[in-house]
């Protein structure tokens, strides 16, 4: 589920980031009193993320606005599909215009990007995870995208989980060391999930009682023999160099979770544009 409140600060915030003092072009260029309708289209197959946002936008940008839509977050649509419709002013369109898309398809991009990874590893028990590598501002957007391919969140922030990087084991002393701070000052029920980079760090993360250990850049060999040498006593999480050309591999292994960083940081933007129609006899 979206948090609204969060979401409108963010809609906010980007609206005053385009519009500032007025959008001069549309001031200028239109009487003011004209009204219409302004359809989203899909010019490339996609699965549909953020209707909410999109609708959001225009709202706050004119509450008298009114939108429509017979899909779903979810949804997958072919190129040319109508994904929703926007009627009434076509001045507080033409200026919500671009943050409304810019979302849009930022969101339906992770969402596509994420089915795709889902579906690579369809038939293995390996499910697929995101990261905090999401851009900056835009978590709750990003992450909520991931969810609607089909993918996991991983932990929202620092705050809500316990991960054990290689840069914490340096600083720490040791893996050893790290787990054992952790255990005593972390919350009682708090997970705890250590990175480790070969065998040995794994059998290391293992007899510190470790809750989840993290095969971070591992080739396939050596994380088969992690899972072996795991064998059930924490969870397995794969990470690092992972693709849409390396995911069906990696899952193969037996590890319980894939995360990936490229699912918000380097999903492309879906194409999507905006079409607007002046209504008859108006302005």
């Amino acid at each position: 589920m979206l948090e609204m409140e969060a979401v409108r600060t963010i809609i906010r915030r980007a609206l005053e980031e385009d519009i500032r003092s007025g959008d001069v072009t549309t001031a200028c260029a239109l009487a003011g009193a004209e009204k219409g309708t302004a359809k989203a289209l899909a010019k490339e197959d996609l699965v549909v993320a953020g209707l909410e946002v999109f609708r959001e936008v225009f709202r706050l940008r004119d509450p008298a606005l009114t939108f429509r839509t017979g899909l779903r977050d979810g949804d997958r649509v072919t190129r040319g599909t109508v994904l929703a419709g926007v009627q009434g002013q076509l001045a507080a369109i033409l200026t919500a215009e671009r943050v409304a898309l810019n979302l849009l398809q930022r969101m339906c991009g992770i969402a596509t990007l994420t089915r795709q990874f889902v579906e690579a590893v369809a038939g293995t028990k390996a499910g697929i995870l995101d990261t905090r590598k999401t851009m900056p501002g835009l978590r709750v957007l990003d992450k909520y995208s991931v969810q609607v391919g089909g993918g996991r969140n991983h932990r929202y922030g620092l705050y809500d989980g316990v991960l054990i990087k290689d840069n914490h084991i340096e600083a720490a002393g040791g893996i050893g060391n790290a787990v054992r701070r952790v255990r005593d000052r972390a919350p009682l029920l708090a997970r705890i999930e250590v990175e480790v980079k070969t065998l040995a760090e794994a059998r290391q993360a293992l007899d510190a009682g470790a809750d989840v250990i993290m095969l971070d850049n591992m080739p396939v060999d050596a994380m088969r023999k992690a899972v072996a040498l795991i064998g059930g006593k924490a969870i397995v999480e794969a990470s690092g160099n992972v693709t849409l050309a390396t995911v069906k591999a990696i899952a193969e292994t037996g590890v319980d979770f894939i995360s990936s960083g490229a699912l918000t940081h380097s999903a492309r933007a879906a194409d999507i544009s905006l079409k607007v129609k002046k209504a008859k006899g108006r302005g």
